[in-house]
């Protein structure tokens, strides 16, 4: 299997965990929340949005492309203490932030 569909897989299993942990359903972003120059939107989407948004819609077009993927992604730190603030349950974090680190070796490894 390639790392495409590796990725593919791996952003699948990270909205699934999403879901199950009451993280996936969050309203779309105003247009101009996607021109935000900080780290993950920070200043203008919530983390959860970001990643559905932003974070898996970029990974997806680069598998369609079956571009070259970015050199380095460690988001797990970001979402686990964003989780961990926002007090989502240790068994749904443990979920999204495995689902998150799959990601992370995949994009970083390839």
């Amino acid at each position: 299997m390639s790392v495409h569909q590796q990725l593919q897989t791996a952003l699948l299993e990270l909205e699934a965990a999403m879901k199950a942990a009451n993280l996936w359903r969050t309203p779309t972003p105003d247009a101009e929340a996607f021109a935000s120059q900080e780290p993950f939107c920070i200043d203008t989407m919530t983390l959860p949005q970001w990643i559905r948004y932003v974070f898996i819609v970029r990974l997806n077009a680069l598998i369609e492309a079956n571009a070259a993927m970015p050199t380095k992604c460690e988001i797990a730190p970001a979402v686990a203490a964003y989780l961990m603030q926002e007090k989502v349950r240790v068994s749904d974090q443990v979920l999204v932030v495995r689902a998150v680190e799959r990601v992370d070796q995949l994009v970083t490894d390839n």
